[in-house]
């Protein structure tokens, strides 16, 4: 293998680049991207009482991602209204529209859009400033203020500490302006869905946004489902995790996380530290999963992390890390967007290797995946790889058209052209070729 290539190649689909910033004078109809009817996730049915998806939504619900417990469920009662302020992105209408629709039709929230005062205030601004206010968080929300110069007024007091919310009366959210058009769906998503519902996230749960892997770019048909529960006319705001558990009649016992993978999970995929620390706090991960007997997606995203960081400098080592992490996700209800990120890793590394044929049977199984999750800029990606593969193979036309159809789930993805265009080089040079 060409191992400074192949390093490249995992920053290029590992997102190790800057992140994509927008053109605020991008047309909408240049960034649209039709991924046909939204909502195309499946709709579940309502849980029993007692089910798997209780205890997730009492482990989801009466904790935050810090691992803090939560004494009581809160909510809001009442219809929900949702405003936008700032700097409004030219698709953020768009992308906002489609997710309270499907808000309403398949959680059954009562919400809209309004203009004006709201329940819900979605405030866009700058990266740089909302960096000064939350250094790590791409986007974030907070209670019981609707915009950022009363968010700094009442930082660091019980206000706005979600801990002591026990009915929601109002939130902001606070979205950087200047990223790419899927980021900022991709926070209206999360972001408003916390804002309703769960304020933690489960690395085990293997079809939500509520995991920090970050597979999951829109909620799913899941995530509808809590939501739904979390609305449901059986509960009501300040009830006691008791209280909680006996209407869903399941248990109110935690469901046992283990801070020592956490860390070492985060440790692992952080901005910080060397890559050798890094991979060392993967391998870490991974034993306290393979020792905890672990079948489910915590030990697949171990397996995933170490071949994330191995396939630099061992690329061995990587591809049996992804060979066992695509083995679990294959084999999980709800894994299937999880494989096809494995997928897109291992194509990049089979064009790096100088194995076109394998890179282009790589992206096909996952490409009709990622299309259906609506993920632009994977999709981009793995049709770029894609595209390269052709060429190595002898078929420039089809790696033509290919790049062509690219386009608009890249800017979408990444942002503007010059990203674009940045991103095709690193492609390219993964392959071996000049961009």
């Amino acid at each position: 293998m060409r191992l400074p290539l192949l390093l490249a190649a995992f920053c290029v689909v590992s997102a190790c680049a800057p992140p994509a910033q927008v053109s605020k004078n991008r047309p909408p109809a240049e960034v649209g991207v039709g991924f046909g009817a939204p909502g195309g996730l499946r709709l579940a049915a309502a849980p029993a009482a007692g089910s798997t998806l209780a205890r997730d939504f009492m482990d989801l619900t009466f904790a935050m991602e810090s691992g803090r417990g939560l004494a009581t469920f809160s909510r809001f009662e009442g219809p929900v209204t949702v405003a936008m302020t700032g700097s409004v992105p030219a698709t953020a209408s768009r992308d906002l529209g489609e997710l309270i629709g499907r808000l309403q039709g398949e959680a059954g929230i009562d919400i809209r859009p309004t203009t004006g005062a709201a329940t819900i205030t979605v405030e866009f601004t700058s990266r740089a400033a909302l960096r000064r206010l939350a250094p790590t968080a791409a986007c974030f929300v907070v209670p019981n203020v609707s915009s950022l110069a009363e968010y700094r007024r009442q930082r660091n007091s019980d206000a706005v500490d979600w801990a002591e919310v026990t009915r929601r009366e109002r939130a902001a959210i606070f979205i950087p302006a200047d990223t790419s058009p899927q980021e900022i769906r991709d926070c209206l998503h999360e972001e408003l869905a916390q804002a309703l519902g769960p304020l933690n996230d489960l690395y085990r749960l293997p079809d939500s946004v509520f995991n920090d892997d970050n597979f999951h770019s829109v909620l799913t048909g899941f995530d509808m489902d809590i939501l739904r529960l979390t609305y449901s006319p059986a509960l009501a705001s300040g009830m006691s995790r008791e209280e909680v558990a006996a209407q869903l009649g399941t248990s109110a016992a935690t469901g046992g996380a283990s801070p020592d993978w956490t860390r070492a999970i985060e440790t692992a995929l952080g901005r910080s530290g060397s890559v050798a620390s890094r991979r060392a706090a993967a391998e870490r991960a991974l034993g306290i999963a393979l020792a905890s007997g672990w079948g489910d997606s915590r030990t697949a995203f171990s397996w995933f992390a170490v071949g994330r960081l191995a396939a630099g400098t061992d690329p061995g080592r990587a591809m049996e890390a992804f060979d066992q992490a695509a083995a679990i996700y294959a084999r999980l209800p709800g894994g299937e967007l999880q494989l096809a990120h494995v997928d897109m890793q291992m194509a990049a590394m089979a064009l790096a290797g100088g194995l076109p044929d394998e890179a282009a049977r790589l992206a096909d199984r996952a490409i009709p995946v990622v299309r259906r999750h609506e993920n632009a800029a994977l999709l981009a990606t793995l049709m770029l790889i894609k595209a390269e593969a052709m060429d190595a193979l002898g078929n420039p036309q089809a790696a033509a058209a290919l790049r062509m159809d690219s386009a608009p789930y890249a800017r979408y993805g990444f942002g503007p052209d010059k990203v674009v265009q940045a991103r095709m080089r690193d492609i390219a040079a993964v392959a071996g070729r000049a961009g």
